[in-house]
């Protein structure tokens, strides 16, 4: 290349040429002959130059141009420094050519090799992401929520009576997943089975995707801090050796209570660890009632040591904290709505419960049992850990039990606009006396026409092999069964009357009794809706019928009657061989 100056016309010509132009038209542009341009053009080889070495020199140019610039401005500088930067990049693809490595052309490549490898960080949110699910979990606050955190912050125990789907577990999956990222803290969650307890993991996993986009992986959770989430039943075994804030949902519908409550303590006893109980209320008659009523408290002291508990609504609604150190709190519905949540049309819900129901469910007041037909002292039995205890039974799968046959019991809802809800129950009946009738599922349908009940029963042939459905046939439910029969011929209608309800809750006690029936310990509402049938006179006062409360607007023990109907189909002399006749079929 010739050294000439950077406003000398050869080299002029030169860039002018890779440019694009004509001979003809350089020699024109710069003064100089054609055959002048032409003996440039050869003796400097411009055909020969490569891309690399074209835009070299016109970098050099104009940057020696820059440079030798009089009074430079400030886009002067920032030239020079682009074009510098320019010269450095060709300067690798040099080195690069030459070498063949990627290390010459991009250094970062040799930087990032040269230190040992890191494992990508899971479970792991950043300071801005933190502060990110902080400000979403506060944002998403009912009044009465907001309460339960201050609460948190200041007592070591806490112990909440609730109305039901007031939004208890979904608060604290959240308030629990901030914390353990905020300060590193072991979290518990406890329920009545592991099923129901995966519900908080649902929430967390669910909140952290929306507000941060991150995926939390793995049971137990890990985060990356080292916090751990543990997520459990009340199988005491696999509770055992944890510890951490504890989580205990819905524990008025665990089973032998007490037992499992020094479990549980235990994995809180240091001081640094929180507990939290809360429940809807279940019967005066469970092992919780006296852990909430400080009768507990009470009974291993003196009897001068012993303290007053008002443990009221009146006392309560607000929070109090007692002298066993518990702050306690009572949140009824008409509490929560009050508290901002307008998840709840009041009027409907009076409509749709009894009396009796409406207080013990949305108003936070305990059940007397001792007039059921199904007492809790008989249901709680039947409540088991399913994930634990049925491992023939795959929830997820296509075919949760394979080819086995199972029973349906559907209970439509009632007629007219503010009938009562629906309930179905799946029943995977035992095969042997010594076996044990298991509800795998339970479904309430609320204000669905009778094509769409009928639709909906159908949908589980994809899912079960169907062996009988049994449906009861008041109001809507001979529309639904007319359906149902088209593709299931051999349907068993039940048309109510006192002998008929009676026979349905005669076998289904034996069956109780005889310690051959289980379902999640997770479904409260199942065993509420046993709970809520009694045995009351008929009107005309001459015989016994089973009530629940129902009437056109009302009823709750829908799921109870369900499985009534699937429990139906067993044989009065049990199931030996599959043989045998129906106790509905022998009075037919």
């Amino acid at each position: 290349m010739p050294n000439d100056s950077p406003d000398s016309p050869r080299l002029t010509a030169r860039h002018l040429y890779w440019q694009g132009w004509r001979v003809a038209r350089i020699a024109e542009f710069i003064g100089e002959k054609a055959a002048t341009v032409h003996s440039w053009k050869q003796r400097d080889a411009w055909e020969d130059a490569t891309p690399t070495q074209r835009v070299e020199g016109a970098l050099e140019a104009r940057l020696v141009q820059l440079i030798g610039k009089e009074g430079k401005e400030g886009k002067d500088f920032k030239e020079i420094d682009l074009l510098g930067r320019q010269i450095e990049r060709l300067a690798r693809v040099h080195r690069y050519r030459e070498s063949g490595n990627e290390a010459d052309l991009n250094p970062n490549i040799e930087a990032r090799n040269a230190g040992p490898k890191k494992k990508a960080r899971r479970n792991a949110l950043d300071d801005e992401q933190i502060e990110q699910l902080k400000a979403a979990f506060h944002e998403s606050l009912f009044a009465y929520q907001e309460h339960w955190y201050e609460a948190g912050q200041k007592h070591r125990i806490r112990n909440i009576l609730k109305s039901r789907q007031i939004g208890a577990t979904w608060y604290f999956a959240r308030e629990a997943i901030v914390d353990a990222f905020e300060h590193g803290r072991n979290k518990i969650f406890l329920s009545a089975s592991k099923a129901q307890a995966h519900i908080f993991r649902n929430y967390i996993v669910q909140f952290v995707k929306d507000a941060t986009d991150v995926d939390l992986k793995g049971d137990p959770l890990v985060l990356d801090n080292g916090a751990e989430l543990h997520f459990l039943g009340t199988n005491s075994k696999t509770a055992q050796g944890y510890h951490g804030d504890v989580y205990l949902d819905e524990y008025f519908w665990i089973h032998r209570f007490q037992e499992f409550r020094k479990v549980t303590s235990g994995m809180a006893m240091h001081k640094k660890w929180r507990q939290t109980y809360f429940s809807t209320p279940s019967s005066l008659g469970h092992e919780a009632y006296p852990f909430w009523s400080g009768e507990l408290f009470n009974k291993r002291r003196a009897k001068k040591d012993r303290a007053e508990f008002d443990v009221s609504h009146a006392a309560c609604a607000a929070g109090q904290l007692c002298a066993d150190g518990q702050w306690r709190q009572i949140v009824t519905v008409e509490d929560a709505i009050a508290g901002g949540c307008d998840l709840f049309d009041l009027e409907q819900l009076r409509l749709e419960y009894s009396d009796e129901e409406f207080a013990n469910l949305l108003m936070c007041q305990f059940v007397d049992d001792s007039q059921s037909a199904f007492p809790l002292a008989m249901v709680h039995p039947c409540m088991v850990d399913s994930w634990e205890v049925w491992d023939d039974y795959r929830p997820f799968a296509p075919r949760p039990v394979g080819d086995r046959g199972v029973w349906i019991g559907y209970d439509p809802t009632g007629t007219g606009e503010d009938g009562d809800g629906a309930g179905l129950a799946v029943v995977l009946p035992a095969r042997t006396a010594d076996e044990k009738h298991r509800i795998l599922e339970r479904h309430r349908l609320k204000g669905e026409d009778y094509e769409a009940q009928a639709d909906f029963i159908k949908s589980f042939r994809e899912t079960y092999r169907i062996e009988h459905i049994g449906i009861d046939v008041s109001g809507l439910g001979e529309a639904v069964a007319e359906h149902v029969e088209k593709w299931f011929p051999t349907l068993t209608r039940f048309r109510y009357d006192p002998a008929v309800k009676g026979r349905l809750v005669m076998q289904a006690q034996q069956i109780m009794r005889k310690d051959r029936l289980e379902f999640d310990a997770g479904w409260s509402d199942m065993a509420q809706s046993f709970m809520a049938i009694k045995r009351e006179l008929t009107a005309s006062g001459r015989q016994f019928t089973y009530t629940s409360g129902r009437s056109q607007a009302t009823g709750h023990a829908d799921l109870a009657w369900a499985a009534m109907h699937a429990l139906s189909h067993e044989p009065i002399d049990g199931p030996a061989e599959g043989t045998g006749q129906s106790m509905m079929e022998m009075y037919e």
